[in-house]
């Protein structure tokens, strides 16, 4: 424990299963004491708690930062977690023992799996979540972590000293500056500030500053990043109203229920924490050509709309909606913010109107003929620095051992921003450690396709995940993340607890044993059919068939083929999960030996490292144009594979620069073999040709 003048609350985390008291009170009388962490994480929101949790279990001393302690793990928007591709992060997220998904099997209050007309590997898990719960579960999970401290302060400056010279950057971040003037030093910085840098609230033609509704944003640290040199952009992204729940005449709108039985998010969790029949329905509502009407004729008092800063493409407002797709209706899904709440969020109803108008909308709506409004739905435009000036590992390339993670990369949604939390958290240690970095390729995970996307394309609107944006989506599912990631998180950097790896091992084994079990067996079509006639399968083949194929029949589960052959087969659908993977990985057998191969010739690619020390504008041994060479300057790619992403940078650049590259390897390989006298004979020989 420390203390530190002025600055507010500051809690420990304790393995003792005694209760945590949740603040103690520091006296501005207190002398001012300079604090030391392996990690400091600035913000408490999904990225910062992410982050700050991932590099305490990886052994770091860590101190999380945030403007109240209270307002961890508060869901500012939606209260959902999950959907089309972000449910993918989650499972990630999970496999290297992050906490979203856990959290969420302990606070949803509606489970769902979208996307199930289509193919497991594009399945969308997605649950309602119960916004207190959701915050009161993440709360204490912080609050006992092990080497994990929390305090409130708002951080307004870095501490930066000499750069190392084995590293670029022009200077070396190693601590922060509080607003009351302490300070805390550390040997790697994490910034997760959201919306808060230079955020401002706009609700019609007024405006208020604030990082969200009810907090104050970051200013000084704004203009600390800009002084460094770092690029900076604005966006804006926006929230629906809040509705009085006994005000919405559910009886007359489509209702959905919930999945029967749920899926959890986590791979340790055989189910979720509330059975399906306890949970609550969501309903689904539509605008109308009145609701079109009201935003058309209150343009003028809409100050937000018509800001040029960028919005979200995949989740906009009502207006822009009104205004991008006119004459149609839009869809508006009423969910429950929890068990005990008595607020509805209308979800596709996100609108910066000024409050009366606001509610006059919504009364147009069906359903919501006698809706009270408890809350208007507000905007927020804020700072976000380009993140082609981070490294894939989520580290800057101007100032060494910072990184950043969410929002300030920006990216929209919780998912996006616990996936790069997770990953600036371990690497922020890993850093201290001076170990090699951990980065997850766009080829092993969503989370490689998310950080590859920012790092080397960057971002001028919110970036939303999607399945659409990676390439391996047969080999990227939710069902095999932790195969995927829990063993390099297990064995490279030890985030993951023995626990979970323990649990994958055992999948793992089981899955080989069960392919291989499925793959002996072998009748004639004939018998198949004899055995399940359920199954439509051909009698006019000849050959014979494995298990594993009729397990690629729609209609046959793993429990229909064990049913016809329970011995061996029965012991492989005692669990759940297991018999679905089976089912998968028969679905996709055939197709998943064409993508490795794909992957293979990716991998060759990434394979081949660029010197990070390259000025690409004034290179002389290589022929690029000054167009690519501007890109390729900004972007910095680490490798040949991170560079033909570039937009802009052509098939024929590549080939001169992969040239370049296997050049120079050959060259450092013949300078290695020589020895030192000669080492030395040829250093010299080289200087003088660069000086001539």
């Amino acid at each position: 424990m420390f203390s530190l003048r002025g600055c507010g609350l500051c809690v420990a985390a304790s393995l003792s299963k005694k209760r945590l008291p949740l603040a103690r009170f520091i006296g501005d009388s207190a002398a001012p004491v300079a604090a030391n962490f392996d990690v400091v994480v600035i913000g408490g929101g999904h990225a910062g708690t992410e982050a700050a949790a991932a590099a305490a279990r990886c052994g770091s001393r860590t101190l999380l930062l945030t403007h109240r302690v209270d307002t961890i793990g508060q869901m500012s928007c939606n209260p959902s977690f999950g959907g089309i591709g972000k449910g993918h992060l989650m499972r990630e997220v999970d496999a290297l023992d992050g906490l979203c998904s856990r959290i969420c099997d302990q606070s949803g209050v509606h489970y769902k799996v979208l996307n199930r007309r289509k193919g497991p590997a594009v399945w969308g898990l997605r649950a309602q979540i119960d916004r207190k719960l959701y915050k009161q579960n993440m709360q204490k999970e912080i609050l006992n972590t092990p080497l994990l401290t929390v305090q409130e302060g708002a951080v307004e400056d870095l501490i930066l000293t000499e750069p190392e010279p084995e590293h670029t950057g022009k200077c070396r971040v190693s601590g922060v500056v509080l607003a009351d003037g302490s300070t805390v030093h550390a040997e790697s910085v994490v910034l997760t500030t959201g919306t808060f840098l230079r955020g401002v609230i706009v609700i019609g033609l007024e405006t208020h500053p604030a990082g969200r509704l009810g907090d104050q944003p970051s200013i000084g640290l704004a203009q600390t990043l800009e002084k460094l040199g770092f690029v900076v952009g604005r966006l804006k992204t926006g929230t629906p109203p809040r509705i009085a729940r006994e005000s919405v005449n559910f009886s007359i709108l489509n209702k959905q229920t919930p999945d029967n039985p749920s899926i959890p998010f986590s791979f340790i969790n055989e189910t979720v924490w509330i059975k399906p029949e306890d949970q609550l329905p969501c309903y689904l509502t539509h605008t109308n050509p009145r609701v079109d009407e009201i935003v058309l004729e209150n343009l003028h008092l809409n100050s937000h709309i018509k800001e040029t800063t960028r919005g979200p493409r995949y989740c906009p407002s009502i207006e822009s909606k009104v205004l991008r797709f006119p004459n149609r209706l839009h869809q508006v899904w009423l969910e429950p913010e929890g068990m005990d709440s008595d607020l509805i969020y209308p979800q596709g109803l996100s609108v910066t109107l000024p409050a009366e108008l606001q509610e006059k909308m919504i009364t147009c709506i069906k359903g919501l003929e006698k809706a009270k409004m408890i809350q208007p739905g507000y905007g927020v435009q804020y700072d976000y620095l380009d993140p082609r000036q981070i490294t894939p590992s989520l580290e800057t390339r101007l100032v060494q051992r910072l990184f950043f993670a969410g929002q300030i990369n920006g990216t929209t949604g919780y998912e996006e921003a616990a996936a790069q939390g997770v990953i600036a958290g371990i690497n922020a240690s890993l850093r201290v450690k001076r170990k090699p970095p951990f980065v997850v390729s766009r080829t092993e995970g969503y989370i490689g396709v998310l950080i590859d996307d920012l790092t080397t394309l960057g971002t001028n609107e919110p970036y939303r995940m999607f399945t659409s944006r990676a390439e391996f989506r047969l080999s990227l599912r939710p069902d095999n993340a932790d195969s995927r990631l829990t063993f390099r998180g297990y064995k490279e950097v030890g985030c993951v607890s023995q626990q979970r790896y323990e649990r994958a091992s055992w999948m793992k084994s089981s899955l080989e044993e069960g392919i291989s079990v499925l793959k002996s067996i072998e009748f004639s079509s004939s018998k198949w059919k004899k055995l399940i006639p359920e199954a439509s399968i051909s009698i006019g083949k000849s050959l014979p068939l494995r298990a594993l194929d009729v397990l690629k029949y729609e209609e046959v589960d793993m429990k229909l083929l064990a049913k016809a052959i329970p011995e061996p087969l029965k012991k492989y659908i005692e669990c759940r999960e297991l018999a679905e993977r089976l089912k998968i990985e028969a679905t996709y057998e055939s197709v998943l030996f064409y993508q490795q191969q794909q992957i293979n010739e990716v991998q060759q690619d990434e394979a081949l490292q660029l010197p990070k020390d390259l000025d690409y504008l004034t290179l002389r041994d290589v022929s690029l144009s000054y167009e690519v060479r501007e890109k390729l300057h900004f972007s910095r790619p680490e490798t040949i594979g991170a560079a033909s992403r570039i937009p802009g940078v052509t098939p024929a650049a590549i080939i001169n620069l992969l040239r370049f590259v296997k050049t120079t390897q050959q060259r450092q390989m013949a300078m290695n073999a020589l020895p030192k006298t000669d080492q030395s004979l040829y250093d010299t020989e080289s200087l003088e040709e660069r000086q001539l």
